[in-house]
């Protein structure tokens, strides 16, 4: 959790960019980045050498060598600004050991191929390596919360309607589907891998006992997590998030989602979370026709869904953002997907969520579809559930209120035996599978919520008629009295 402190600390660092000519978020956000794995870099072979000075047993894989000095936050972090940036900017340098670091054929030289250093003056790297050298990360999960408050400040909608996923819906969307730890998770729309941060968070929290075993160490640092992004920027920014909660060797795959180049995406996942993007629009010829098979039409949105589809293993379960005219959309693609998901598969919930949950990025309305992956069908009926509050207002400033349907919603997920007496007039409720193909698989909350109109008395118009007349006859007195007053 960041104190008041700390996010007052982070918000200088983001200022001093600003005003040292640096505007792009996500520019500031990668060499912020940058800076932050230099300087884990040091503190990782500080911890390294500690364990040297205690135990006396010999460095294993030491991050610098006796001649790489130099290139240590905790060496250059006190040289004059001219000399930092020069030693930054050199050929071999800090920056180009930290693009470099691991190897070219490693997962993080690959991610790191396009890193470019563009803080612009030395007075700016002195100010912020200063600011970041005051500002105690050495806990990971501070770090990891210092990152998504960077992430936060994103506040601008990327392309193809591509946006941040909030962390408290990421979290909300994650304790429904309960990761374990045998299960694959993936996000085969990664963006900053938000989803994906947050199933490591969950696993670390509900099942600490497995991290004694060395082997679920290595399979959690390698094998457990997995996600794809095309955009460049993106996946490095995603990575070092993994990075910085403890995944040291991410799964990230520098691929178009939804392009026949996509071969890694069969069968492979039990879980999957995703915010897939909104309102982009793909030439078929693109797309791989794996997916036009299961969904025809070249809407992102329609095709992430099979995407989905086909990245599950059998059993494996997903849980997905969409916008809300998946829903109900009228067109034969619209209708194939939802059909396909019901009758093909499992559908167990449908969650609608306000409008304002995705702003400043976006005001859209969207819910979130929850389904299992059986080839067999098993529908049998859908939980839906009307959330109008998610904990912050729904404008575009997003502060803290009290109404939030989220512990609620968690709480009557995980208690389907007392949802099933619920009544349509409620904000969640049962569905069976009979209505939902009566209404065309339409799957918009508001074909089925039942509006209870209450009933309101009113006065008689002869009785509102007297109330007047007393009110005209007191107010006449009134005046009369003040006139007498005023008499000389």
């Amino acid at each position: 959790m960041l104190t008041s402190e700390l996010r007052n600390d982070i918000d200088k660092i983001w200022e001093a960019f600003w005003t040292g000519g640096l505007s792009n978020p996500l520019t500031v956000i990668e060499q912020i980045t940058y800076l932050l794995f230099i300087k884990r870099l040091d503190e990782e072979q500080q911890r390294k050498e500690s364990e040297l000075q205690l135990l006396g047993t010999p460095i294993d894989k030491p991050i610098y060598n006796k001649k790489q000095k130099e290139l240590r936050w905790s060496s250059f972090k006190d040289l004059e600004p001219e000399n930092m940036f020069q030693l930054f900017r050199k050929e071999n340098g800090v920056f180009d050991f930290m693009r470099n670091y691991g190897g070219k054929d490693s997962a993080f030289g690959k991610f790191m191929k396009g890193a470019v250093f563009m803080i612009p003056t030395p007075r700016l790297l002195s100010n912020v390596v200063d600011m970041l050298s005051g500002i105690d990360m050495k806990d990971r999960d501070t770090k990891g919360d210092v990152y998504e408050y960077l992430l936060s400040k994103i506040a601008t909608a990327g392309q193809n309607g591509q946006f941040r996923t909030p962390r408290h819906i990421i979290k909300m969307m994650v304790e429904m589907l309960q990761p374990g730890t045998d299960d694959v998770i993936a996000d085969p729309a990664a963006g900053t891998c938000g989803f994906l941060v947050g199933s490591v968070e969950y696993i670390k929290e509900h099942h600490k006992k497995y991290f004694y075993d060395k082997k679920f160490q290595k399979k959690f640092s390698r094998e457990m997590f997995m996600g794809m992004e095309f955009d460049p920027t993106m996946i490095r920014i995603g990575a070092m998030n993994m990075i910085l909660h403890g995944i040291e060797e991410p799964t990230l795959i520098d691929v178009d989602a939804l392009s026949e180049a996509n071969t890694s995406f069969d069968e492979k996942a039990t879980i999957i979370l995703a915010n897939p993007p909104f309102t982009g629009s793909l030439d078929k010829d693109a797309v791989d026709g794996k997916l036009t098979k299961i969904v025809d039409s070249k809407k992102t949105e329609l095709l992430f869904l099979g995407l989905i589809l086909k990245g599950l293993k059998k059993g494996g379960r997903a849980a997905v953002i969409i916008p809300d005219g998946v829903l109900f959309g009228s067109s034969k693609a619209h209708k194939q997907i939802r059909k396909e998901i019901v009758d093909n598969h499992k559908l167990e919930a449908v969650i609608s969520m306000p409008s304002g949950v995705f702003k400043p990025y976006a005001g859209v309305s969207t819910g979130i579809l929850i389904f299992t992956k059986t080839t067999a069908g098993g529908t049998d009926k859908v939980w839906f559930y009307d959330m109008q509050a998610d904990g912050f207002s729904l404008d575009d400033k997003r502060q803290p209120v009290k109404e939030n349907d989220i512990a609620d919603i968690l709480q009557r997920w995980k208690n389907p035996d007392e949802e099933t007496k619920r009544k349509r007039t409620d904000k969640s409720f049962f569905v069976p599978l009979k209505d939902i193909h009566d209404n065309g698989y339409d799957l918009s909350i508001n074909r089925y919520k039942e509006v209870v109109h209450e009933e309101k008395n009113y006065d008689t118009p002869s009785a509102i008629i007297n109330v007047i007349r007393k009110l005209d006859k007191e107010r006449t007195k009134a005046l009369v009295e003040l006139e007498e007053l005023l008499k000389p």
